[in-house]
């Protein structure tokens, strides 16, 4: 089994980019791949390989500054779900474009434990951070589903809808934490007193919480080759498009635009007879390396 551990901290680096080198070299030593993100405002991502690998990564990590707390949520996958390790430098380590937003000013967090009681309250608004295609396979039962394409598009849903919550608490989630955090230093900023998170996201939910109390319902998207997870973070059935990048469940992959690697019912339209040629010889390339026992970096 494979250890993974999606992470993230908001915590000031003076200069992100002279934390990438070593990073890279941990990362490569340890045979750990996946994705890490380096801003100003802190480091997320997702990483994966042997535990005593992983655990090594997550030692240098927390040497660097403000990251002695890190606390990542672990999982396994039975195969590799990563091809390669990148590090990236961005602007934000989750992309709001609010300049002047200081991540740090966040809401309460909620531990997994006492979230039930929390989005059971009928005076307080439970809103689901991530974007349409994630919510689609799966939420939390009577959460408002904001239908962003991009957290970015989160701030312009807000200011539209922020008289309908007026009075309330509002509490949110996102798939590991990073995002619901962020909306909760955004909603502060923006005058909201009474604003809460859950801590750990869905991930720490449906690895703590019993599947017989809880109140999710569906699968939770994943940014690696599991796609989907359940309760006790066990790999759900679902597939991705590789062309639009959407989670698509099995009785989807039985529509007649169905075509493994180059198309799917919702993205059928959305890309040129170019476009298409590159997917399938991509899917070709996979399928190649697949024949030599290794792994095409594309797929």
């Amino acid at each position: 089994m494979f250890t993974v551990a999606a992470l993230y901290r908001f915590t000031p680096f003076a200069d992100p980019a002279a934390l990438r080198g070593p990073l890279v070299e941990v990362c490569a030593a340890e045979g750990v791949r996946g994705t890490l993100l380096l801003a100003r405002e802190g480091l997320n991502g997702t990483i994966a390989g042997r535990a005593d690998g992983v655990a090594a990564v997550l030692s240098h990590l927390r040497a660097l500054p403000g990251c002695a707390g890190l606390a990542p949520r672990f999982s396994e996958a039975a195969t590799p779900p990563f091809g390669k390790m990148r590090v990236r430098l961005k602007r934000e380590i989750v992309t709001m474009g609010q300049p002047g937003l200081d991540p740090t000013t966040v809401g309460r967090k909620v531990a997994a434990e006492d979230w039930n009681a929390v989005i059971a309250d009928p005076d307080t608004v439970v809103i689901d951070t991530r974007n349409a295609y994630e919510v689609a396979i799966g939420s939390f039962a009577g959460a408002v589903d904001p239908g962003t394409e991009t957290f970015g598009a989160f701030p312009e849903w807000w200011a539209a809808h922020r008289d309908d919550h007026a009075g309330k608490r509002v509490a949110m989630f996102c798939t590991g934490g990073i995002r619901c955090e962020k909306a909760t230093a955004f909603l502060r900023a923006d005058g909201v007193a009474d604003v809460v998170h859950l801590d750990g996201g869905i991930l720490d939910y449906l690895a703590r919480v019993p599947e017989a109390e809880s109140l999710w319902r569906g699968g939770c998207f994943v940014f690696d080759d599991r796609v989907s997870v359940g309760h006790g973070l066990r790999p759900g059935d679902h597939v991705l498009c590789h062309a639009c990048r959407r989670p698509l469940s099995v009785a989807e992959t039985r529509h007649p635009d169905y075509e493994a690697g180059i198309a799917c019912h919702r993205c059928v339209d959305e890309f040129s007879a170019p476009d298409r040629a590159r997917f399938r010889e991509r899917m070709r390339q996979i399928a190649l390396a697949r024949t030599r026992g290794t792994r095409h970096l594309g797929g």
